[in-house]
């Protein structure tokens, strides 16, 4: 009785033995492909795990003198649990004790062919191109796990570098927010104090991500006592627009301070502008206020008018012609004056807090109605309560202004 003993390290090798054999003992084609497709399925599992199999083959004899049966037995380290069950592979097997998977393959001869004789019968071409294919698909199965596990740790490291960038994209847009956010406050300047006056501002990009914008003002105290207010609204948005809306500002304060007339100032800022930027387009709104008199002065240049809401509610548009900078006859067509008495409240803005719906005559009838219930509040308060009522629903974003100054009431044995 000729039996065969062997370890094997890996699958190549396994496969090898199996073929060798069957071709020994004269299996069928079909017949040794399942035996050694049903080995191998058996086997692949330690193997990978860099455990050692152990295969014999040995021929059985039969009781009715029919050739011998050969006896393939595989024995693993570990009972192979995940694996089809033995009935359930390509050639049927049993499972026994000592983890040991046994088949019994019918033969066609009582004895196996030598291994000289071998290559005196010279195996088949197709045996041999099929013995080459299954080495050729053992080696592109190799190669396709090796792939596998390189493409997924390029993957994950892709992942982890796409996390990255995001993490440090979310960082670059918040420093940047904060530095324009830091710039806005600068260019922003904080309300005068003045015995007689309390000011208040609220100011909301159209783009929170782009805090800057064309929407700028400016109060500052001149010499004769009176309170200086320019409000701005420069075509455009974000750092273009606030160039421009600064270079009003700037312009307007110089000419204020230089004592020019109210009413020639938008006219003059146009002739100092227009020269060295010939694209600037931008309402102007000039206010003086007298903190002792209460006397208001208005000069216009395109801007929405200011809303004038008396003590017991009334309200008042102070409207004035005129047409603002970078348009054709820029400057205000006359001052418009006005008185106001203690408690009375002068609000300002621009066209982002009344055309929200597109409809500004809607919009300065909305912001009269919410100024002359929202009056008493504390007018640190008043501002961003009249943006929160007036945007309750917008139909069309932009950068949104609201300043409010309130005259006080006289305090005994001071003045008003």
């Amino acid at each position: 009785m000729i039996t065969h003993g062997t370890t094997h390290r890996s699958l190549r090798g396994l496969r090898a033995t199996l073929r060798r054999l069957a071709h020994q003992w004269r299996l069928p084609a079909e017949l040794r492909a399942r035996l050694t497709l049903s080995v191998s399925t058996v086997a692949a599992e330690e193997l990978d795990a860099g455990r050692i199999v152990t295969l014999h083959v040995a021929p059985e004899p039969t009781p009715d003198g029919r050739p011998p049966q050969l006896a393939v037995r595989l024995r693993t380290p570990l009972a192979p649990p995940g694996v089809p069950a033995p009935r359930d592979l390509p050639l049927p097997a049993e499972r026994l004790p000592g983890a040991v998977t046994l088949w019994r393959v019918p033969t066609q001869s009582c004895a196996p062919m030598a291994e000289s004789s071998l290559g005196q019968l010279g195996l088949l071409q197709g045996e041999v191109r099929a013995g080459s294919a299954v080495e050729r698909a053992d080696a592109l199965a190799a190669e396709q796990d090796r792939l596998t596990r390189e493409l997924n740790e390029t993957n994950s490291g892709v992942l982890a570098l796409y996390v990255q960038l995001e993490e440090r994209d979310e960082q670059l847009r918040r420093a940047h927010g904060r530095t324009l956010r830091e710039l806005e406050d600068a260019l922003r300047p904080p309300p005068v104090r003045i015995e007689g006056l309390e000011m208040a501002v609220h100011y909301a990009p159209a783009d929170t991500h782009a805090p800057t914008g064309g929407d700028l003002y400016d109060w500052f105290r001149l010499p004769d006592g009176s309170v200086h207010i320019t409000v701005v609204d420069a075509l455009g948005h974000g750092v273009t627009s606030t160039r421009s809306a600064l270079n009003v500002t700037h312009a307007v304060r110089t000419l204020a301070l230089e004592g020019h007339p109210l009413d020639s100032i938008v006219a003059r800022t146009d002739e100092i502008l227009l020269p060295f930027d010939g694209e600037l387009m931008s309402t102007v709104l000039l206010v003086r206020i007298d903190p002792g008199t209460g006397r208001l002065s208005v000069a216009n240049g395109s801007h929405p008018p200011p809303l004038l809401v008396r003590a017991d509610g009334t309200t008042t548009l102070v409207e004035v012609r005129g047409r603002g900078i970078g348009y054709p006859l820029a400057g205000s067509e006359a001052v418009r004056h006005e008185q106001l008495g203690p408690g009375d409240l002068l609000v300002l803005y621009t066209d982002g807090l009344t055309e929200s719906r597109r409809d500004p005559i809607e919009g300065e009838a909305r912001l009269a109605a919410a100024a002359s219930r929202l009056r008493d509040l504390p007018i640190a308060e008043f501002p961003g309560a009249i943006a929160a009522e007036l945007h309750t629903r917008i139909l069309h974003s932009d950068d949104t202004l609201a300043l409010a100054v309130r005259r006080t009431m006289p305090t005994p044995g001071g003045t008003p």
